[in-house]
């Protein structure tokens, strides 16, 4: 469970913030989505490997340019 302790006089919306980026670095919100829907393995095995060849081809343009 994540938690932030308001400290003495810090505002509502820098205790917010981090706990926003608590919540982002433990990666809450995109296990969530992914329990949300049943994926078969063969699918999540496809845009896994989708996402992996898009990343080399951005940083191979990114080298290049």
């Amino acid at each position: 469970m994540i938690s932030v302790t308001v400290k003495e006089n810090e505002s509502i919306d820098k205790a917010l913030k981090r706990f926003k980026k608590k919540l982002d670095k433990a990666g809450v919100l995109r296990e969530f989505r992914a329990r949300t829907f049943y994926e078969k393995p063969s699918v999540k095995r496809k845009r896994e490997l989708a996402r992996a060849i898009y990343r080399q081809k951005k940083a191979q343009s990114e080298m290049q340019g």
